[in-house]
């Protein structure tokens, strides 16, 4: 699953099916919102949910919903009755902490659940074997955390994924939004702290390392420009990254990482064959990250070499600097790998 959040605590507009065609045309297939009725008023909620649910069905989407009992009982919803559960035209349910194990087990007969990655016990597991769960049928997700510094650590992830995994669970997790973040506190919704402010699709491909099989978007929207990112990503394996300047000798290219893979800099493999830049002597400049170069005259059989700087290095009269990344784009540069495949594009005013 690769899903995305619209929530149903207001009323949905023109804007949210577009957004909800836009994902689902750039290979997202699951939706995910909440029915923690706080403040809402439930009836509201109740139609919010019925117009999503329709939507998701017309778009042939998947729709999971965060529930606790007391949130589907203020929308006349019993959890203990399968069949009003069912009514409620939902793909699966992701099930708050309380709701009892034979409850998750007797749901799970019936559609997909999703347990609570970070608090699911050895217990827990236990219980639900002897209640004959559905264990196809489950599924292990992590929260998102709101509030800075709470969000999880990258070591504490991976080994709770590695344990999960021994169990024959798949894991979840989600990364913040780029657009329109969601309140209260419009901090991000990621599950590892240090991903609150990276860029999002750096933050699945690194969660993918971490033994997460699935994830999600967690705040209310991406910019279009990341979701053409994720595009080209999950059609065409390759990373997008936009440049301060316009360069058609890079961005009516396409472009490959070199299979040897080098500490500091992406080299880009077929830079000196083409040999598309001027390679007298410029102006010499510092290379702070990101920096895109093209080694000069004096760097003798290395002319023509493009590179971009994964760290800040320090100027050389060998290198000119012919443009940089944007800074939103710094983070995908960790995730280059060998042979990787790299789009350049020239970044838009609304971006």
């Amino acid at each position: 699953m690769l899903g995305f959040s619209i929530y149903v605590g207001r009323m949905l507009t023109a804007d949210d099916y577009n957004y909800l065609i836009a994902m689902r045309n750039a290979g997202f297939d699951t939706v995910f919102t909440s029915l923690q009725i706080n403040e809402n008023d439930p009836e509201q909620t109740k139609s919010h949910l019925k117009e999503l649910t329709k939507w998701c069905s017309n778009l042939d989407l998947s729709i999971i919903a965060d529930v606790s009992a007391v949130g589907l009982e203020k929308i006349g919803v019993d959890i203990h009755d399968v069949g009003q559960v069912q009514a409620l035209d939902l793909t699966g349910l992701r099930i708050d902490a309380g709701i009892g194990m034979d409850v998750v087990a007797k749901l799970s007969k019936s559609m997909p659940i999703a347990l609570n990655a970070s608090t699911i016990t050895e217990k827990d597991l236990l219980d639900l074997k002897e209640y004959n769960a559905a264990f196809d049928h489950l599924v292990a997700w992590h929260n998102y955390y709101p509030r800075p510094e709470t969000g999880l650590g990258t070591e504490w992830l991976d080994k709770k994924n590695k344990w999960l995994k021994e169990h024959d669970l798949q894991t979840l997790a989600f990364i913040p939004g780029d657009g329109e973040l969601r309140g209260p506190i419009f901090a991000g919704l990621p599950t590892l702290e240090c991903q609150r402010h990276e860029n999002p699709l750096a933050a699945m491909i690194e969660l993918k390392k971490l033994h997460v099989d699935h994830v999600f978007v967690g705040d209310v929207s991406l910019k279009q420009s990341t979701i053409n990112s994720f595009i080209n990503y999950l059609k065409q394996d390759a990373i997008t990254l936009h440049i301060d300047r316009d360069l058609p000798e890079l961005t009516e290219n396409t472009w490959h990482n070199r299979p040897d893979l080098a500490e500091q800099v992406v080299r880009l493999q077929e830079g000196r064959e083409r040999q598309l830049f001027n390679t007298g002597l410029q102006e010499t400049k510092p290379r702070p990250k990101g920096s895109i170069t093209c080694d000069n005259d004096k760097y003798l059989h290395y002319k023509g070499e493009l590179q971009i700087t994964k760290i800040d290095l320090p100027a050389d009269e060998r290198v000119n600097v012919i443009g940089h990344v944007v800074s939103n784009d710094l983070d995908l540069l960790k995730v280059i790998g060998a042979g990787t495949k790299i789009i350049f594009k020239k970044v838009t005013c609304n971006e």
